[in-house]
């Protein structure tokens, strides 16, 4: 018979809550009025076909892991726990601050958070979720008590501002929860993760790995910056998104109609209202912050929990419903009892 470790013998798994949430957006806002003179748009085009109006820009010298330690210093005041408390970072990200050392470990250091472990997470915009369900497993195994989980993106350095149909997209920010077994909640009650790696070319950045490494030449051509080819992004987001939807609520136990909130990523306005659509969920129920802040990638489900939840979208014993989907092509969902 397999002998089982003493430091985990009769241990039951553990249910795991968010204790409190954060977020940070830069100062400068970019609006559509300033992108017409950027490039061939305008207000009226960008907002009808995404309903985005601004974008926020990070200053010149703040770094990710800067934005990163903020949202996490507000998520952890509200916890209210300290930098030493923290056991595990993982800081979800397409835009690290340095190929190595890990964003996280930036962010460790930012925070003074001398005992933790850390590590990034690369699943594009999925990648707060995907935080989310890695810290639920080391907390429920009881490998650790206290996982901080950021989603952090700078996506300014990477976007072509030549490119009229991408630059509109995407904004910078952090969003941060920290996670810990609460007795007496559930929780995190579900979550589903899936990938497509067929449709790797969907949403990608070409140049800046070691298939592509830099190059002056690959550089003048814009290979170093975000590439997507937008209808088929769209269609796949729109039916990952709805199946992951539905198979986090199939494993909670729920339908809809339990749910008081829902939380989608905020790419696009018209993949949203689909969304909703398919999930027969009323738009009043939804919380988009899209029209603000544009698409922060990894960032933006984080930022809109952390609005809802200090919004009062929701309170103790709610459930809701955070689903994602980004680039890999990469999706995930959550069901919550807050």
């Amino acid at each position: 018979m397999k002998k089982i470790p003493k430091s985990r013998a009769g241990k039951v798994n553990r249910s795991v809550s968010i204790i409190g949430t954060g977020s940070y957006v830069p100062q400068r806002i970019l609006t559509n009025a300033e992108l017409e003179a950027l490039v061939d748009t305008s207000d009226e085009w960008i907002t009808s076909r995404t309903g985005i109006r601004e974008r926020r820009i990070a200053a010149e010298g703040e770094a990710t892991s800067h934005m990163a330690a903020k949202a996490a210093q507000k998520a952890m005041e509200q916890a209210g726990i300290t930098a030493e408390e923290i056991d595990l970072i993982i800081v979800a990200t397409v835009t690290p601050d340095t190929s190595f050392p890990a964003t996280s470990c930036w962010v460790q250091k930012h925070l003074g958070a001398s005992n933790a472990a850390c590590f990034d997470l690369s699943a594009a915009c999925s990648g707060f979720l995907y935080g989310i369900e890695v810290a639920q497993q080391f907390i429920s195994n009881h490998t650790y008590e206290t996982v901080l989980v950021v989603g952090a993106d700078k996506l300014s350095t990477i976007v072509n501002w030549q490119d009229r149909n991408t630059c509109v997209l995407f904004g910078d920010g952090a969003g941060a929860a920290v996670l810990r077994y609460r007795s007496g909640s559930h929780g995190v009650i579900s979550t589903h993760m899936g990938s497509d790696g067929k449709f790797s070319d969907l949403l990608v950045t070409p140049a800046g790995g070691s298939a592509m490494p830099l190059t002056k030449e690959n550089i003048g051509m814009n290979l170093h910056c975000l590439q997507m080819q937008g209808r088929e992004t769209f269609k796949q987001a729109v039916i990952s998104m709805a199946a992951a939807a539905k198979a986090a609520l199939d494993k909670a136990g729920l339908t809809t109609d339990d749910l008081t909130c829902v939380i989608p990523h905020q790419a696009n306005m018209r993949i949203i209202e689909a969304l909703a659509d398919r999930l027969k969920v009323p738009l009043s129920k939804v919380h988009v912050n899209l029209d603000r802040y544009g698409n922060t990638s990894a960032a933006a489900v984080a930022i809109a929990l952390d609005e809802a939840n200090r919004s009062g979208r929701f309170k103790s014993g709610d459930y809701i419903l955070l689903v994602v989907f980004g680039g890999g092509l990469t999706w995930a969902s959550s069901v919550i009892e807050w």
